[in-house]
């Protein structure tokens, strides 16, 4: 009966043929689906890393906190930020609110530890980039240092292993590149996209222990940078930022980038206005700093 019913339904019903619809896709309409091997596109990824040494970019900047899954989700105010950022691990952003030019929060990181300072409330936030407090305010979590990997993509070494597969699905043809982590038990570091339309990098998601989804970055609208001092000669102008963990999602729409023009390492230094009040942030009392 089983076999009846299928063939039925594949043959049609009543004597007539099993194709319902026949569409017909125009040669210059027909989505693009370049090939690669796991070699050629690991050397375009770290070709891209290697090549970004220097950002300097203007940004909108659209923070979105909380989720579905808490039951809250609260939408901000756009607003304009400057970034600059240089390898391995220095950043720096400011946001200010458009046309007034008022700064909303400025804050830096050189890897080791973050400062933020917010002038509306006279507070100089400093803490270790290795701090996890999660506030129970999501926009709260915002760290200088989750910007770092999403802006400046981290090169894969030769001694890191890699897996490499293909993903289908209706929103278009893909190549991951899986990195792993080693130790006492093999874990998933990062996974790398590129879009098969272009081989453009289209996602980079970062995991921490046990499988933790740290940070997931999507790119898209890959245009020629407005200055360049290298070879690198495009850039994403849509980047969204999402730390479920955090709770927090960063939309980025990128209105001007140069890239590889030497930035002065003052620019990443962030010291207290006057009269704020400076906050140590810790994840356990001992770690406090006087």
């Amino acid at each position: 009966m089983v076999c009846l019913t299928l063939s039925a339904l594949v043959c049609g019903c009543g004597g007539r043929g099993g194709v319902t619809k026949t569409t017909n896709v125009p040669p210059a309409t027909r989505p693009v689906a370049l090939e690669a091997t796991q070699e050629q596109v690991l050397e375009r990824y770290n070709t891209l890393a290697r090549g970004l040494q220097f950002l300097n970019a203007t940004v909108e900047l659209k923070p979105t906190a909380g989720s579905a899954y808490t039951g809250v989700i609260n939408e901000y105010h756009e607003v304009k930020g400057f970034i600059l950022a240089s390898r391995p691990y220095n950043i720096r952003m400011i946001g200010q609110v458009p046309i007034v030019g008022t700064t909303v929060f400025d804050m830096a990181s050189d890897g080791r530890d973050f400062e933020v300072s917010i002038p509306s409330k006279n507070q100089f936030l400093v803490g270790p980039v290795t701090f996890t407090h999660v506030s129970a305010k999501p926009i709260e979590n915002l760290r200088p240092q989750h910007l770092v990997d999403a802006l400046l993509w981290p090169e894969i070494r030769k001694e890191e292993i890699t897996l490499f597969e293909e993903f289908n699905d209706e929103s278009g043809r893909y190549y991951v590149l899986t990195v792993l982590r080693g130790g006492y038990q093999t874990e998933i570091l990062r996974q790398i996209w590129f879009d098969r339309a272009d081989l453009h990098l289209a996602r980079l998601e970062s995991f921490g222990p046990k499988g933790i989804l740290l940070s997931d970055v999507r790119y898209e609208n890959w245009q020629a940078p407005d200055t360049t001092a290298g070879s690198l000669n495009e850039y994403p102008r849509a980047i969204r930022i999402d730390r479920p963990h955090d709770e927090y999602r960063l939309d980025l729409g990128v209105t001007r980038v140069s890239l590889n023009e030497a930035i002065s390492a003052d620019h990443f230094q962030l010291q207290p206005p006057a009269g704020a009040e400076v906050v140590h942030l810790a994840d356990s009392p001992e770690e406090k700093k006087p």
